[in-house]
């Protein structure tokens, strides 16, 4: 095997945001057998650098679903930010809309100040409509959220735009079926942007150039890799472009079903050290 590219939440990442011991020793293994493992995320680079800290695990990294790849001393290769009318356009509609957004620059995750405050009047409609509703799950996925590293509040979208930023990712998240569904239709057919869903509550903007599939084919060409020999393992709809690409794919058995189908291994959860059994399934071949 060449490369190995391995998503991030509800991959690498177990049900509490960690990465086990022998999901890191098997990388290790694979790194010993001269196999190139690449991170695939569509969090910001800086953020992984964080969850990364302290543990022994030096990779490329593939980042706000591919519109960014870092060397793995951290130093930028490429990156394909979005144009800035297209950003202007989103966050206006987002913030029109209500939702709770996040926005990839080069050093922050830009979020409404009152971010929580958009959370919480959706959760209090949801069991407003059912009072026999249990949130936790919800809750849960909220706290998820705001467990990244590297958050800068903004009054308004205006003072994003204003400052011209490099802006990578908007990731849009709501509870409500129908507020997501009115998001994806609205930039579903736009020319300039990749449309994808990292989990159940949200949509994932970028530059219409940018997926996790084209920086994995990118690097392969960077690094004289082969992506026959690439295998990528992964859980939801953002990972289907590099597991169309590559030359081998396992789907998590937490993935979506849609994700299983397109690939052809399957591994454990993200408890269970799913990514280790899958790279030692690879390493085999």
């Amino acid at each position: 095997m060449d490369m190995i590219a391995i998503d991030l939440d509800g991959t690498l990442l177990n049900s509490t945001n960690e990465i086990s011991k022998n999901n890191i020793q098997a990388i290790q293994r694979a790194q010993s057998k001269g196999v190139e493992v690449v991170i695939a995320t569509g969090r910001a680079a800086f953020d992984v650098r964080n969850l990364f800290s302290g543990l022994d695990l030096h990779t490329w990294v593939i980042a706000a679903n591919g519109a960014t790849i870092h060397r793995p001393d951290g130093k930028l290769f490429s990156s394909t930010p979005m144009e800035k009318d297209d950003v202007s356009e989103i966050l206006g509609w987002l913030e029109k809309e209500g939702f709770y957004y996040e926005a990839i620059d080069d050093e922050a995750i830009l979020t409404p100040q009152n971010g929580r405050e958009l959370m919480n009047i959706e959760l209090d409609r949801i069991q407003s409509a059912n009072p026999k509703t249990d949130l936790t799950r919800l809750e849960k996925a909220a706290e998820k959220q705001f467990s990244q590293s590297g958050f800068l509040h903004v009054d308004s979208y205006k003072e994003i735009v204003d400052k011209h930023r490099n802006v990578y990712n908007i990731l849009a998240f709501s509870f409500e079926e129908e507020k997501l569904q009115k998001g994806w239709e609205r930039f579903e057919d736009h020319p300039d942007l990749t449309l994808v869903s990292s989990a159940n509550h949200n949509f994932e903007l970028e530059h219409r150039l940018a997926s996790k599939g084209n920086a994995v084919r990118q690097l392969t060409n960077q690094l004289n890799r082969s992506i026959e020999r690439t295998a990528v393992i992964g859980d939801s709809f953002n990972d289907l472009s590099m597991m169309n690409i590559a030359g081998y794919s396992a789907a998590m058995g937490n993935a979506k079903d849609e994700v299983k189908e397109a690939c052809c291994y399957l591994t454990k959860t993200n408890d269970e050290d799913g990514v280790a059994h899958a790279i030692d399934h690879f390493l085999t071949l």
